[in-house]
């Protein structure tokens, strides 16, 4: 019974940590279709905006939770308004752009931070289930995933940049007829979705190795999940997380780590096959 409940935490923290990586790219991708293959490296300057913060005595919590999305997001206006606003409709030309922007993030932060492997140690201590011990952090992860869908939800829903924001998405023309700024609000669009991932960096820093190159372990499960989730962006994130993490981490509690990635990959490709318009497209048209 303890280990099942052991079994059961990791996993809902298997499930936590795609959402808190896809979230970001959810926004990109999903609203905006721009493929931002820099998404990865935008996990990484959160991570390394908290080691920064917490070596100049900023307390992990407000590193973590205010300065990581605080950079992420500056880094998304200025990376919007001298790249991306040139390549919406550019698809391959914003897959090629961004891909620059990866290999130039990582250079630059291998310059300021040298090549190698910094970390943060988890603020939290850890809890005894019967004869096994789990980090608290997980259980943080956790709380930090579900109410970043929720507001996520939320802010889209009922507020009045998300109306501004997806009908500037869906038809820029009509929206500035209305007196919108487009530019501004594919400028903040894109500056949420960065913030998310630099958030995402920041979560992720006290539970895994920070090195420049890290961000090319999230990007791909990041992209997974997001097209598998279809066009509903926050129940197709949510959704697809669900499965791949419950897929990944039971399939590593049984063989190990590398087949757990080996069969998120085979079932998101079988999923796309029987499901080429995702989760979402497929069962929830209407939901957001």
């Amino acid at each position: 019974m303890d280990y099942a409940i052991v079994m059961l935490v990791q996993i809902f923290g298997a499930v936590a940590g795609l959402v808190v990586i896809s979230l970001g790219l959810a926004v990109i991708f999903g609203m905006m279709r721009v493929i931002n293959i820099a998404h990865g490296e935008f996990v990484a300057v959160g991570a390394y905006a908290v080691i920064a913060s917490v070596k100049a005595g900023v307390n992990v919590w407000v590193a973590i939770l205010l300065v990581a999305p605080l950079v992420g997001a500056l880094l998304g206006v200025i990376v919007e308004r001298c790249l991306i606003r040139f390549l919406y409709s550019r698809i391959v030309d914003s897959l090629l752009a961004t891909w620059g922007l990866s290999l130039v993030l990582v250079g630059t932060i291998t310059t300021i931070f040298g090549n190698t492997v910094e970390g943060v140690p988890s603020p939290l201590g850890s809890i005894s289930i019967g004869s096994y011990r789990i980090s608290l952090y997980i259980l943080f992860l956790i709380a930090i995933a579900s109410s970043l869908l929720a507001a996520l939800y939320a802010g889209l829903r009922f507020t009045t940049f998300g109306l501004l924001a997806r009908g500037t998405m869906q038809n820029a023309e009509v929206a500035a007829s209305f007196g919108v700024a487009p530019n501004r609000v594919y400028m903040a669009t894109f500056a949420l979705g960065a913030g998310l991932a630099g958030l995402a960096g920041g979560v992720l820093a006290p539970m895994t190795a920070v090195v420049p190159t890290m961000g090319t372990a999230f990007v791909a499960k990041a992209f997974i999940t997001v097209v598998s989730g279809g066009a509903a962006m926050v129940t197709g994130t949510a959704a697809s997380s669900v499965l791949f993490g419950s897929i990944g981490q039971v399939t590593t509690f049984i063989t190990g780590p590398v087949w757990g990635d080996a069969a998120m990959l085979l079932v998101a490709i079988i999923l796309l096959r029987v499901l080429p318009q995702g989760i979402t497209g497929r069962f929830w048209r209407s939901a957001q």
